[in-house]
């Protein structure tokens, strides 16, 4: 599934008509998460084009609280996180309210229900397979981190923006997007794993300190090899799927070494992290110190010969992500080459 523009619905297609516009206006008198929606569309301006008309832009951003409002009223069992209004934020700008609003909708009771429910226990567990995948590919690095105490928090806004809020060049955004669209819920997990593995000599040239090596990889590049990645997160998917994790990530849970509640430092490092300020607050409470030692696995063996259709898969989303980058960007053909810098 690719992020298209759907003729006469894209970001140019105007307000709905009048009675959504009035109901809009209900629910936001209704809305218990209002307040925070708005505050957060406010400060959502670098995610537009630069040059953008003012008023184009602000009528973008009561669009972006209107779905956002419309598919929490709908599926009351979801909860509304700091974050999740750059990935509604994405398909606004690429295919219209009116289909953003089902693909979010359809979105946020698959892909992203994780990150909705009403703690973090759901999102810490899918953090907690990043130190696995790291440790399959690159013990040394894996150790250099665990002795760091780092944790995985710099990696959160990652994956509950899907790579939304951190990367400033959008063709870069809708790229990753159509490839999660594509994949298992779990890919961009996958995805910051082999972020972190490609920076190895960065990390390890770091002081092996929790605030050194967090403030590193919170920083994330904005010129990385975005399609050697993307076949790099396949085909470790393929190598160690969840399932092959699973225990491992369990295992993390128990003997977290992210120091959240014993390094001195942990504030001011986490206080970097955006856009999750309400969310970082939750997952303090729920970091513990360390209570034991990581168990020692075995590495499960893979039938590499898969790898063909992983290879396949990300070819056709190289296609698809031209297309994308063309119906996304078309409407505003000046500003191609100087999307949020």
């Amino acid at each position: 599934m690719a992020l298209r523009s759907a003729q006469g619905d894209g970001p140019t297609s105007g307000h709905w008509d009048g009675g959504a516009e009035k109901a809009g206006k209900n629910l936001r008198q209704m809305s218990k998460d209002y307040q925070q929606v708005l505050l957060d569309v406010r400060r959502s301006l670098r995610r537009f084009p630069p040059g953008m008309p003012e008023e184009q832009r602000e009528g973008l951003q009561e669009e972006l609280i209107d779905i956002i409002l419309l598919i929490l009223e709908r599926n009351p069992q979801l909860h509304y996180y700091q974050g999740y209004h750059d990935i509604v934020v994405t398909f606004l700008l690429v295919v219209g309210e009116r289909l953003a609003t089902s693909l979010v909708e359809k979105l946020s009771t698959h892909h992203l229900r994780d990150f909705m429910d009403p703690t973090m226990d759901n999102t810490k567990h899918i953090l907690n397979y990043l130190m696995p995948i790291i440790d399959q590919v690159n013990p040394e690095l894996h150790d250099f981190m665990q002795s760091a105490e780092v944790g995985t928090i710099f990696a959160l806004s990652w994956l509950i923006t899907w790579f939304g809020h951190v990367l400033s060049d959008f063709r870069h955004v809708v790229r990753l997007y159509d490839f999660f669209l594509a994949c298992h819920p779990l890919m961009p997990i996958y995805f910051a794993a082999v972020i972190v593995l490609y920076r190895e000599q960065e990390v390890l040239d770091c002081d092996c300190d929790m605030a050194s090596v967090h403030h590193l990889l919170s920083q994330i590049p904005q010129d990385l090899p975005y399609e050697t990645l993307i076949s790099r997160a396949g085909d470790l998917f393929v190598q160690f799927p969840p399932s092959e994790l699973a225990r491992e990530a369990a295992a993390q849970q128990q003997a977290e070494r992210t120091a959240a509640s014993t390094f001195k430092d942990f504030e001011l490092a986490s206080a970097q992290q955006r856009p999750d300020m309400v969310l970082r607050q939750r997952f303090r409470g729920l970091l513990r110190p360390e209570d034991g030692t990581k168990d020692v696995l075995t590495k499960p063996r893979t039938n590499r010969f898969v790898k063909l259709a992983v290879m396949g898969l990300t070819v056709a989303l190289g296609a698809a992500a031209l297309a994308v980058v063309k119906s996304a960007l078309e409407w505003a053909p000046k500003f191609q080459l100087q999307l949020f810098p």
